[in-house]
């Protein structure tokens, strides 16, 4: 175990303002691997004060130079993918290679993506008698969660840096290791001192005190919808933007004239990777009535292979929580076809991949974020059918559509309530906007739109 200590406020690593520390844990053996300090709220407010009297000159800093200093961050970044990975496995259980995968290799995507727009983005332009300045928002409090540690913070840094804003992290409690790695990218990378800020702390203390911080011009917050609605009141009160990625109760729609086998396949792997812990998972299948049990059968199979090859979850009160809902779906009468509410080890907050058939739209389990490997089969009659079980919940984060006709998936994609939808298994494309309808957010995360969310407009008439 290491004791690690300071916060990045400045330009440097600096001593908590308190004594109080995390204790971060490795969810696959339970053991605490490291402590991190419990920020304040006068930790906060230091690392608020480095980011607003780093603003002048950042926001002033033209914005070929800020590409660069984000080009460096990404090269910084992928010389050390593999420390990345580790850290990552370490703290959030994740298997090894989906780290190398995903947790350590989407994020310099997204830092290069963005170090490419800070150089090629309009951030002036003229309509008709008038000149529109695109400005940065000023300084970024962003809370981010554990489920992608690292992903989740660049997605909220890079496009805050390429827009002229400073920023403090609040990373979660749980992985805060991979967020103090990212500072030492940072300052490798050769930010200007308290561009980017680093606190580490509890929800309730730091994270508060940084949503309601007067200093603080925009929220960028990750996590449940609940928490979601408390920072949204927060801002209110201050009329204070903010950017809000929520929770997801996501439909993946198989119509008739698609590839069963596959669509099965893919939605079952979608479901278990990262241990179900990803807001946009397709957590609800929606199969036509003649095809309904043969997808149960192959979505039980495909279920079955992941006992093995899946990581825990993050935490003994996320492996209670899941375990929970699987209990409640077996007593308002959904039927278990993989997996259950036993632990499948002794030790590690481990979750069996289950699989629930028989499930009716009105059930927990269909309505609920459950953030586990728990999948849920639904019948429909028709697309009518199809498209009301869809939409028929608060959340409208993401989704998928598959048919044998490209365009005909399309036409069903339209119609979705939801922020973004995966056409035939579709790719992820880091340029691409990701965010909610309803109660799933606030705003657009990545690419152009990503970057937008951080500018504030200004004219000038002539």
């Amino acid at each position: 175990m290491k004791a690690y200590d300071g916060m990045y406020i400045g330009g440097a690593w600096r001593p908590a303002a308190g004594q109080d520390v995390i204790e971060v844990v490795n969810p696959a053996d339970e053991q605490v691997i490291g402590t991190v300090p419990a920020g304040t709220a006068e930790d906060v407010d230091t690392a608020v004060r480095a980011a607003r009297a780093a603003l002048p000159d950042w926001a002033a800093t033209p914005p070929a130079e800020r590409a660069a200093r984000l080009a460096a961050l990404r090269d910084v970044l992928t010389a050390r993918a593999d420390e990345i990975a580790e850290t990552v496995t370490a703290e959030l259980g994740s298997p090894l290679k989906f780290s190398q995968a995903v947790h350590a290799a989407v994020p310099i995507a997204v830092a290069g993506s963005y170090a490419e727009l800070a150089a090629t983005y309009a951030f002036e332009e003229k309509t008709g008698n008038s000149v529109v300045h695109h400005e940065p928002i000023g300084v970024v409090a962003a809370i981010t969660p554990w489920n992608y540690p690292l992903h989740q913070i660049v997605a909220k840094v890079a496009p805050a840096l390429a827009a002229g804003c400073t920023i403090v992290v609040k990373p979660a409690e749980d992985t805060p290791l991979v967020a103090r790695l990212f500072a030492d990218t940072v300052h490798e990378a050769g930010l200007p001192a308290g561009v980017f800020n680093l606190v580490t702390g509890l929800g309730p203390v730091a994270g508060q005190a940084l949503a309601e911080h007067p200093g603080v011009d925009l929220v960028s917050f990750t996590g449940s919808t609940a928490v979601g609605r408390h920072i949204a009141a927060i801002a209110a009160g201050q009329v204070k933007k903010v950017a809000l990625e929520l929770g997801g109760k996501s439909a993946n729609v198989i119509l008739p004239t698609a590839d069963l086998a596959k669509a099965v396949n893919v939605g079952v792997a979608n479901v278990m990777s990262n241990s179900g812990q990803t807001c946009s998972a397709w957590t609800r299948m929606l199969v036509h009535r003649d095809q309904y049990d043969e997808a149960v059968e192959l979505a039980a199979t495909a279920a079955a292979k992941y006992g093995e090859r899946i990581g825990p979850v993050v935490n003994a009160k996320q492996q209670a929580r899941v375990r929970g809902y699987i209990d409640k779906g077996v007593a308002e009468g959904a039927r278990l076809v993989a997996g259950g509410p036993e632990a499948p080890r002794e030790t590690g907050y481990f979750v069996s991949p289950t699989v629930f058939a028989d499930v009716t739209p009105d059930m927990t389990i269909a309505q609920e974020e459950i953030f586990g490997p728990v999948l849920s089969i639904l019948k429909y009659e028709d697309e009518e059918d199809a498209l009301r079980i869809a939409n028929g919940t608060v959340y409208g984060l993401a989704g998928a559509v598959w048919a044998g006709d490209e365009a005909e998936a399309v036409v069903f994609a339209r119609r979705m309530e939801t922020g973004q939808v995966d056409i035939n298994g579709g790719r992820f494309n880091p340029l691409a906007p990701f965010g909610g309808y309803k109660q799933s957010g606030v705003g657009r995360e990545l690419g152009v739109h990503g970057l937008a969310e951080y500018l504030q407009t200004k004219s000038l008439q002539f």
